[in-house]
């Protein structure tokens, strides 16, 4: 699936599913932790990205609940189809003078796999980030964390679906 790259309607989609700022669910925590584990990171997030901020629904290892949108990986992650990855932030240009690598949470890691919705829009991440560079990040591995989005993605739309149920939105 294409992403789509329309800024406006990639915001007014995460608006429309009326998670941010929102408090930690078991569901998505249970997810963060997983892919940890599995991917042997001390950090693991699924962030959503909105016009200012990086927010985050849950985060495993990490305290912060948002950082700003112009310093997130994130932000990178979603304008790109598959896992992105940043293999050693110090040596990228790109982030090697980012507050999030020059201070905590240090990051220097960074895999990220896009949330994308069933209307193509990427509504953030669900990414692994570790303190120390690693040399990429095998297929097995870009797998797991494609598959753990998607589950991410599954459960906002049918937590989408259940508050418009509620909302008496959809005619049952």
């Amino acid at each position: 699936m294409e992403l789509q790259t329309n800024e406006a309607e990639r915001l007014a989609a995460l608006v429309s599913y009326g998670i941010l700022d929102t408090e930690f669910e078991e569901t998505y925590d249970r997810i963060t932790r997983l892919a940890a584990q599995i991917l042997d990171a001390p950090i693991s997030l699924v962030s959503l990205v909105d016009d200012k901020r990086q927010w985050f629904k849950s985060a495993f290892g990490l305290d912060a609940r948002e950082t700003p949108r112009e310093y997130a990986f994130c932000d990178h992650a979603i304008r790109k189809e598959g896992v992105y990855l940043v293999p050693n932030a110090y040596e990228s240009d790109l982030f090697n003078n980012n507050p999030l690598v020059t201070g905590a949470p240090n990051v220097v890691f960074y895999a990220g796999a896009p949330l994308v919705n069933p209307d193509g829009f990427a509504l953030g991440t669900l990414c692994v980030i570790d303190h120390h560079p690693r040399h990429g990040m095998s297929d097995a591995d870009q797998s797991i964390l494609t598959d753990f989005a998607s589950l991410v993605v599954e459960l906002m739309e049918t937590r989408k679906e259940l508050r418009n149920l509620r909302c008496g939105r959809i005619a049952v």
